[in-house]
């Protein structure tokens, strides 16, 4: 019986070990996400995850790219990238309905091969200046021709029609069909999916640095590479509508804590809100005159609680902090994917102006109640007469038992007389009959 469990055991270590072994011989395919605008936490995802393909030895890593564009300065640094890896790179554009937009395009041209899924689009590769206006003149066509000589390099093993359409996406902001790109050599497949992508590149031949190499794609095995939370909330970090919200709570955290100093939560979280809403305005394309206006609005809220309008600089600095969003974010020629959505920035400025509104009514209110310490908030206050009040005499107002004089326009106060106070003097009360 000892002898036959021993034989047991090494067989089910031989086995583990086969299918160890068996899983270690097959292909790896890395797939990557990646689904947004064409930014520094992008580039470090690709980074990654080229990395990581060339450390696990990969056969091939598949990037799914959705972009409506980027960065001219990351999508140079991520084909950087993409060309130098040792692993084969493949760009594919999906899922339906996706685009390569802009840089994504260049992107795309860039990798060692390229697919798209039936209903996706890709071009309308432009170049536009910091501010996101069409670049002018001489420096547009300095700027044209250097992608173009790049997307020549990166497309003249494909034809001469690929390269011509990949001029007119600089030249014309040209935009093709996934069909379209294919017909011209553009792109190497039209795939439904990730599985059917990996099945078209068995046996398919790449352009390595290092030379031709064939894909040996059958039978491979698929492991995710998912975006991290770092990256992923940077990227966030670069949405307009993220970045205009941190800095609307931001500004309005420093605000009250500068207000009513000594609660140092508010400070804290306008802090932290500022600093995060500087690093995603430092990526995106802003126009820092509409700071201006935004300083402008908080000054007239602020100063509103503190003077008799009313609402009149509450309702200035609602408009003022439109107007320094809209500038902010939305100025003319910005990428439509970098703007702040209208709707969210005058709700915002109404729930701004509504909030400041209200601290003013409670700053008014508080202003016209009665003093409700000290001597002076005696006066009105009713008690008891617990001796007869001449020039003399004693009542009780609550628990406590005070000196008390009649007033001159009062009646005689007997023993039991209710009173009320019209007067404090030092420690004596001057008393009315009630």
């Amino acid at each position: 019986m000892k002898q036959m469990r021993k034989i047991l055991l090494v067989l089910t270590i031989l086995i583990s070990f086969s299918s160890v072994s068996a899983q270690s011989d097959q292909p790896l395919a890395i797939i990557m996400t990646a689904d947004g605008p064409i930014m520094p936490p992008m580039l470090e995802y690709f980074q990654r995850g080229i990395e990581t393909a060339e450390q696990r030895n990969a056969e091939v890593l598949v990037i799914q790219l959705n972009t409506p564009g980027g960065s001219v300065d990351t999508m140079l640094e991520i084909i950087t990238a993409v060309r130098a890896s040792t692993v084969p790179v493949v760009i594919y554009v999906s899922p339906n309905d996706a685009i390569a937009g802009s840089a994504g395009a260049l992107i795309t041209m860039a990798g060692h091969a390229s697919a798209m899924a039936p209903k996706t689009a890709i071009g309308a590769a432009s170049p536009i200046d910091s501010s996101g206006s069409d670049i002018q003149s001489t420096l547009e066509t300095k700027i044209k021709e250097i992608m173009k000589a790049r997307v020549r390099t990166l497309t003249e093993a494909r034809g001469a029609q690929a390269v011509e359409l990949a001029q007119a996406m600089i030249e014309d902001a040209k935009a093709v069909t996934a069909k379209e790109a294919l017909e011209v050599k553009l792109i190497d497949f039209i795939s439904d999916d990730t599985e059917d992508l990996l099945q078209a590149l068995n046996g398919f031949t790449v352009q390595m640095d290092s030379g031709e190499r064939t894909l040996n794609t059958e039978d491979v095995r698929t492991e995710d590479l998912n975006i991290s939370f770092i990256e992923q909330l940077l990227l966030m970090l670069t949405d307009p509508n993220i970045a205009f919200l941190l800095l609307a709570i931001g500004v309005q955290g420093i605000l009250i804590e500068i207000s009513s100093p000594g609660g140092w939560f508010a400070g804290f979280i306008g802090a932290v809100c500022l600093t995060l809403a500087v690093y995603g305005m430092g990526v995106l394309t802003v126009n820092w005159f509409g700071i201006i206006f935004l300083l402008i609005a908080f000054v007239l809220f602020i100063l509103d609680i503190k003077a008799p309008t009313h609402g009149a600089l509450t309702t200035a600095g609602v408009a003022s902090f439109i107007v320094g969003a809209l500038v902010l974010f939305n100025s003319p020629g910005t990428p439509q994917f970098q703007r702040v959505s209208v709707p969210l920035v005058i709700g915002m400025g109404i729930f701004l102006g509504l909030l400041f509104f209200g601290i003013l009514l409670l700053a008014l209110r508080v202003q016209h109640n009665p003093i409700q310490t000290g001597v002076e908030s005696m006066r009105g206050k009713t008690g008891t007469a617990r001796t007869s009040v001449g020039e003399a005499g004693q009542v009780q107002l609550g628990s406590e038992l005070w000196s008390a004089e009649k007033s001159a326009e009062s009646e005689s106060i007997s023993k039991g007389d209710s009173v009320e106070v019209v007067e404090v003097r030092g420690l004596r009360l001057i008393v009315k009959k009630k």
